[in-house]
Parts: structure tokens; sequence; C-alpha cells
């Protein structure tokens, strides 16, 4: 049995670094050997920084090296269905950010890579191992409160991506960057497919975006019913400046659960005019730090102990669908069923 895992990060960016920094400095049963980047000099800084030896421009070049054991893919979504079938092929575990993948069918051929080679493949989302996200799985299992009957999912965002995602042809937009972790958190909350799926979008915000990409939307909502007759709505805006913004509700036949706030710590001021004063989280790395790590960890556990992902291939595809539908009816204007 495998005690330690060697991680390769492949794309260093934002998220990359979130879980790169977790490897080295919070888990000891998991070690970051390699990293791959395009951006040259990009790829030697965060070489000083996490001390890391081996350095690729390309993952043919790291892959032929054999120095780690799974990948971390945090690179733009564009590139996920390439990384995740080198590696799977080649033998690695892929731990993947969401989106999973631009289409259901890289989806699939991600899932059967993995599958072929008897490799672990888990999908980044962080939410599932958030503890309140976990608390109202909980309970919704429980069945204390009965029935799931209406899940309402926001997230908001404070400032946009890198460029690339401005081209929705490439990167799915907002529905793929950020309300993929709302198809799936809904999904897992109904435990049933979404059946159909309304969306409407439009650009409040940045319209010198929209200018050079006609598509390109920073404000989205959708409504949604699942197989099992649980509806819902998901809505999101990006950028919102005010902070991150992550909050859920769900109706039951006994009762309601309510996730999360905007406020960031449990403290607040109320002046002498009765005016209120609290700190909003600014970004998504504080709010779910500790989801992050217990993701990872998850998935070390995972190749450890030869266990199946808490979070698997079939989530993310489930999600991409989810995603596409929405897009699709933006374009069309219509409701789509899946």
């Amino acid at each position: 049995m495998m005690e330690e895992v060697r991680f390769c990060l492949i794309g260093a960016g934002r998220a990359g670094m979130v879980h790169a920094n977790n490897i080295v400095h919070h888990i000891k049963n998991a070690q970051l050997t390699a990293i791959v980047e395009s951006n040259e000099n990009l790829l030697r800084e965060r070489g000083e920084e996490l001390h890391i030896k081996n350095l690729y421009r390309e993952i043919d070049d790291a892959l032929s090296d054999k120095n780690f054991d799974a990948v971390v893919i945090g690179a733009p979504t564009f590139t996920h269905h390439n990384f995740a079938v080198k590696s799977a092929k080649a033998g690695k575990h892929v731990f993947c950010e969401k989106p999973m993948a631009v289409t259901v069918e890289e989806a699939d051929e991600i899932i059967q890579a993995a599958e072929g080679s008897k490799v672990k493949l888990q999908i980044a989302f962080m939410r599932r191992f958030d503890s309140l996200f976990l608390h109202a799985k909980e309970l919704i299992d429980s069945g204390k409160f009965g029935e799931p009957i209406v899940i309402k999912s926001l997230a908001r965002g404070p400032g946009l991506p890198a460029p690339w995602y401005y081209d929705v042809s490439r990167s799915n937009g907002l529905l793929a960057e950020v309300c993929s972790h709302d198809f799936d958190s809904t999904r897992w909350f109904a435990e049933s497919e979404f059946m159909r799926i309304y969306a409407e979008a439009v650009n409040r915000k940045t319209p010198d975006i929209q200018k050079e990409y006609p598509d390109f939307y920073d404000s989205v909502t959708c409504t949604f019913k699942m197989q099992n007759d649980v509806i819902g709505t998901i809505d999101s805006t990006c950028p919102v400046d005010y902070g991150f913004d992550v909050r859920g509700e769900i109706v039951l036949s006994k009762g309601l659960i309510v996730i999360g706030e905007l406020k960031d710590e449990a403290f607040l001021t109320c002046d002498i005019n009765g005016e209120l004063s609290g700190n909003a989280f600014r970004s998504w790395r504080n709010r779910f730090r500790d989801a992050y790590l217990a993701e990872i960890k998850s998935f070390i556990d995972a190749v450890v102990n030869d266990t199946a992902p808490l979070v698997t291939g079939y989530d993310g595809r489930a999600a991409v669908s989810a995603v596409l539908a929405g897009n699709k009816s933006i374009k069309t204007g219509m409701p789509v069923k899946l």
C-alpha cells in the first residue's frame, strides 16, 4: 500500500496554488515534486516559492520523468481534457479543478481514461467538504426535516478570472466557472439528476468585455427541476465588488435549512444611530480554506487506501451537462430538457 503521494501541479495560477500550498505546508503524507506551467516566468517564480526543482513547460516532459504519482490540475478549463487524459493514461491519479471539461464528450473521455488505467479521479467540488454544506447534507439524509422541495443557491465573486474566461466558447462562462459548484451541490442535496433548466443572463457590469466578446455575461439566474420534482433557483454575478458571497436555502416538507452568510466573522457593531457594520468575505480562499484542505486530504486517502473518491468524474460530468443546458437556454430563450 502506498504511504505517501507525490504530486505534480499542472497550472500554477490562483486555484492551483491553493492546492500546492496545502500539499507543501499542511499535509504529512504528501509532497509536491513537480510543476507544469506554460508561463516560464511564473513557472520559475512558483518553483522558487515552493522549493520545487522539477519544472516543466509541457506535460509530456513531466510525464516522461516519472517523479510523481498524481496530478493536481488547476490550469484553465479548456486544457483539462488534454492534461487529465494524458496523465491518467500515464498511470497518474487525477485531481481536477472544476469545471471538469468544456463538453460532455471531453468529460466522458477523462472518465474512460481514468477507469481504463485504474487510477483515481476526483473533481474539486470543495463545497462537499465544507462544514456548513456537510451539516446540511447530513440533516437532509437524516430525514429530520422531511424531504427537500425547493433549493436556492447563490454564488457571487468579487473579481474576474483571467482573460481566457471571457470567451464563453472556451470557458462556458459564468455558469461553468462559478455555478458549477451550485449545480453540483444542488444535485448532491436533491439526490437526483437535472430534468430541465431555464436560464437568463445579462451583462451589466462589464460592457467593455462584451464589446470584444458578445456572448459574455456577468450575471445569470437559473430555474431548474430535478427528476424527483425538487425545484429551485441558482443565481450568480461576477464581479460584484462587495465581497465573496456563497449562500443556500433548502425548503423541506418539515422545515428549512439556511446555509452560510455574507459576514466573514461572528462580529457585528451597531452605533447610536442603529447602523450595523461588519466584514464580508473578501475571497473564496478564505471562505473555503478548510474545505480546500479537506478535499485534497480526501483524495490522498483514496489513493493511499485504494478507495473510491468522494467526488467522482460522473459528478463532474453531471455539472458540465447542466452548465451546457443553461448556456443553451440563454442562447435560445427556452427551457432545455436534459
